[in-house]
């Protein structure tokens, strides 16, 4: 397994553990849907703060393209919660059910554009990356052949 691809599966881990363990810490589920009450400051926290903190993580610990690797861990976190909440046959509360899915899906984009600001804020603030790497820059300054044919 080359040193990239676990670095990067480290870095999901990493950033999935970060989105799971912040929404346990709130004790707000997103796939419950309980009216009006639904909205409140745990709900911000938990749709924006904690996938932003997920992607400043999973750019931390990748580096340079973790703003590319920082959109799966919400995205595994909340899909996985949906279906346990789908197939898990638990109670659910007085008042609540499960979310339909169109609206869960508006709530899951708005999570990953949370994670995708957090990556790319930590890759220019946490890892310092502020330009593509010297070897892509010499590529795209190669001069061109003027002739394709020959």
């Amino acid at each position: 397994m080359k040193p990239r691809y676990a670095l990067g599966s480290a870095a999901l881990m990493v950033g999935s553990a970060v989105n799971y363990f912040g929404d346990r810490l709130l004790g707000f589920r997103i796939e419950l849907w309980t009216g009006l009450s639904y909205f409140s400051g745990r709900l911000l926290l938990d749709l924006f703060i904690v996938p932003f903190i997920a992607g400043l993580a999973v750019a931390w610990v990748f580096g340079q393209g973790g703003k590319w690797l920082c959109y799966f861990p919400p995205l595994i976190v909340r899909i996985l919660a949906y279906l346990q909440l789908a197939y898990s046959g638990e109670e659910l509360a007085l008042g609540s059910n499960q979310m339909n899915l169109i609206l869960w899906c508006f709530f899951v984009i708005l999570a990953v554009e949370a994670a995708a600001f957090g990556g790319i804020l930590g890759e220019v603030f946490l890892r310092r990356i502020y330009t593509r790497p010297a070897a892509a820059r010499a590529a795209d300054q190669a001069p061109a052949d003027p002739d394709p044919k020959s």
